[in-house]
This record gives structure tokens, sequence and C-alpha cells, in this order.
């Protein structure tokens, strides 16, 4: 199926008429306001502390840190980058392993006693450049996000999985080769993983972060407790149990590390894996009956159902967690919510639907979980695959409280500068605008370094670069 480049969208009157033809209910103000009036830039606080405009940073997973889990250069130029973005809050910058088994990958971030000290020098290289480009930090909030991959570890070999799952997934288990009999974590193994929270949380405060986020998407361990429906013992069954991971790790940071904020990144909705049709378009995996393991998901298991998500909502309010960061499905098993892209990685599938019905779909449930919970500060996703036409869908979200703040992952490796341009009203630089190329995705799942292959010149002539390209032509040679 095709569908039209958001950048062949030019004019107001075609995206809305486009929007209009692919059903997609996505409001838009076509005029910008800029200067102190500006939607974009009004300050919002939290906790006390103020956050100087309505952008955020969004956490994204890093392949390139050190073996031992510091940051080295790479690392250091990311985030140099965040700060350099205008945006004034950053939502961890990346995620952020609590111990070795835990690592998405062999190169992700670690913070444990030995790498700490690397990771506050990594938080003052963000404010440093933001003070250079921006002159204060006084309205900067920054967090940390803290994760386990769960279900997705690759702790030692980016190609080789070595999970640790809460229950045997029925679609899961067989799409990632596990048997149904495959070791799970004992309710023993998840008091001590708390408690790994807890000291990582510890540590995060003395790096000088501001608070930490305890990650609770995409499919990694604290989303996967969210449908642990069929575990016995303390951590699955109810609701109250499949959330005591989370409130164990609350009541923890608050004794051991009082003052630490925390927030949660959440998937509010999540759908059942999809895998390529006999033409490479996504579709749903077949299943008996109604789908009960997609939180936020409806029985069809392709539709949202926002009971338990707000009832979740309610937790955090109850355990004074305000800030919360909604975003949706899985890189692994359902890309194309989660991330609404024109161009799949190497290892996903046609979209099913133009990408921006998935973005649509992103904000309305967003702005449905802030309707029913105004005293929370909810930042939203999915907003990357806007590209020209981000500035106007985020000024009308945030100008009619949708939502409180507009976050930007992939489009801060092609553009880190967007939010700043945008509150200054500067022309967007349209060569710098990611067009959802997905080589950023592709570029790990070969093992290699993640960056903005098409769009920054760093990578861009960088040898990964020519290592990518050869990638990609085997794998187009192998689909023939």
């Amino acid at each position: 199926m095709s569908y039209k480049k958001v950048a062949q969208l030019r004019t107001a009157d075609t995206f809305r008429a486009y929007l209009r033809e692919i059903g997609a209910d996505l409001p838009f103000d076509e005029d910008m306001i800029y200067g102190s009036d500006a939607p974009l830039a009004q300050p919002l606080t939290v906790h006390g502390r103020t956050i100087g405009n309505r952008f955020a940073v969004l956490p994204m997973e890093g392949w390139d840190a050190e073996a031992d889990g510091a940051p080295n250069d790479l690392v250091r130029r990311r985030w140099s980058r965040f700060g350099q973005s205008g945006a004034k809050l950053v939502w961890g910058g990346e995620a952020v392993a609590v111990r070795h088994d835990g690592r998405a990958n062999p190169n992700q971030l670690v913070i444990n006693p030995d790498t700490a000290g690397a990771i506050a020098e990594l938080r003052q290289t963000l404010v440093g450049s933001h003070q250079a480009a921006h002159g204060s930090a006084d309205d900067l909030l920054i967090g940390l996000q803290l994760t386990h991959s769960g279900r997705f570890c690759r702790p030692n070999d980016k190609k080789r999985l070595e999970p640790q799952i809460l229950y045997p997934h029925p679609l899961l288990n067989p799409k990632f080769n596990l048997p149904d009999d495959y070791p799970l974590l004992a309710d023993d193994d998840i008091d001590e993983l708390i408690e790994d929270f807890i000291s990582a949380a510890v540590l995060a405060q003395s790096a000088g972060f501001d608070f930490v986020d305890v990650k609770h998407c995409h499919g990694y361990l604290g989303h996967e407790f969210l449908t642990a429906i069929d575990r016995e013992g303390r951590y699955g069954g109810s609701f109250e149990n499949r959330t005591r991971f989370l409130r164990e790790i609350v009541a923890g940071v608050r004794r051991a590390a009082p003052g630490l904020h925390i927030g949660v990144r959440l998937s509010a909705f999540d759908w059942i894996a999809f895998r390529p049709g006999s033409d490479g378009t996504g579709e749903p995996e077949s299943y008996p009956g109604d789908y009960p393991y997609a939180f936020g998901s409806d029985a069809s298991g392709i539709g949202i159902d926002l009971t338990e998500p707000n009832r979740f909502l309610d937790l955090l309010q109850s355990l004074d967690i305000r800030l919360v960061c909604i975003t949706a499905g899985s890189p692994y098993y359902n890309p194309h919510i989660q991330r609404p892209a024109l161009f799949p990685p190497s290892d996903g599938y046609q979209p099913p639907e133009d990408p921006l019905v998935g973005v649509a779909r992103q904000i309305g449930a967003a702005a449905a979980l802030k309707q029913a919970h105004p005293n929370l500060l909810i930042v939203g996703s999915g907003y990357s695959y806007l590209q020209d036409w981000l500035p106007n869908v985020a000024q009308h979200v945030a100008r009619t409280g949708m939502v409180d703040m507009v976050g930007l992952g992939r489009m801060m490796l092609s553009y880190p500068t967007m939010a700043a341009d945008v509150l200054s009203g500067q022309t967007l630089a349209r060569k710098q605008i990611c067009r959802t190329f997905s080589d950023c995705t592709t570029a790990p799942r070969n093992g290699l370094i993640s960056g903005c292959y098409p769009l920054d010149e760093f990578y861009k002539t960088s040898v990964e670069a020519d290592l990518l390209a050869e990638a990609k032509q085997r794998q187009k040679l192998a689909a023939r």
C-alpha cells in the first residue's frame, strides 16, 4: 500500500485534506505563535521546580557505550546535543540498565558504583552545552531512565537474546524461540532486582539527576509485569500484584533517596504481536478467542481500552508521582504503533496503515489520559513522523491542554535543535528533519552503533555507514 510522504504535504489545506482521506483525527494549528505568548514557550511547575518550555527529550536506547556500561565520546556527543536542543525537560536521555544482565545490548549504559561518576559527568556535559547555547539551566529538569530489559535482554552479544521473563507468553515465546518451559524469574529474583533499582536511584541522585524514571514501556520488564495475569505468587494475577514491582521500588526510593522525584514512562496501550504478511505488510498474529496480554488493549488485541491505564495513573497519583510519559506498544513486536514510520527497520514490516494514523492514535490516547488526570504532568510521544508539521501539532496540543509537553525522540538524532528553532521562530532546516528512514534502528539490529546515518554527517561519513549499506544490501538480496 502506498502512502503520501509528509514532505509532499506542503500546505495546511493539503495536509488537512490528506488527514481526512486517511481518517486520522489529528488537530493542528495552521498559524504558529512566537514570542512570550507562544504556547510552546510557556513554563510549567512540578514538585516546586520550573520547567522552562513545553519540549522534552525522550529517552532512547543507546548502543555505543563502553562494555562496562560507562559513557564514551559517542554518548557524550549525543548528550551534548540534547543540551543544545533547547528542550527544558530531559526524560532520561537514554535507557540506563540497573545491572549488567538487564542490558538490552552489550553497549548500553549501566549505572553502578563504578560508572556513577562518569554518568554524573555525562549529565554535566548536557548542562554545560545547554548553558552555552541558551544561557541558563535553572529551568532545566533532568531525569535518568532506569531499566531492566526483561524478555529482550542482550547483555553479552548484540545478536543473542538472554531473556528474563515473568510468564510464558503464548505468542512472544515462540516468536523469539523460547520454549514453554523456559525458566521464569522467581519472586526472590524480583525482590533482589527491586533492590538494584533502589540502589541505582540513590546513585542517580548522587550524580545530580532531579528524578528517575521507573520504565514501564515497550515490552521491557516493567511493562511485562502489567500483563502478568497468569503468573502465580506476589507479582502476578491481580492488578495489586502486577503493580507490586513499581510500588516496592517507589517505597524503597522514598526511603533511600529522599527528595529524589520519580517518573514513569508507560506504554499506555499495547497490541498483539504483528508479523510480515505475504506482501511484507504487517498483520496481527492469530490468537484464539479474546487476547488478554496487551495492556491497554481491548479483547481484540488491536483496539484500545484505557480502563487499566487510567487505574495505573490513579496509582501513580496516589504515590505522588506527577511525571508521566506516555508511549505505546513495543519496537520488537508491533513497531508501527510504537514509532510510526514510513520506512521500517530491516527486521520489521511495511506499515499496515498510514503512519499519521499511528501518530493520531498516540496523541489521542495521551489526551484522554490527561483529561482524566489533570494534576499529572503528561509528556506525549510519537511526534517525529509529523516532520514539517510537528511544530503545528505540538503547538495545538500544548495550547489546548491535550498534553503538557511534547516529547522528541528520533528527531533529536537528525535535528537536535528543532525545539530551539521552533521557539525562536526560525524556519525549519528541512534537510535535517527526520524522515523516519529507520537506519537508527537497522544499524544496531545489525550490530552497529545507532545514529542518524542519512542526515547526520558524523555518521554519514563513518566506517559504520559503509557497513550498514552492506548489511542492508545483503538483506535486500536475501529477501528476493
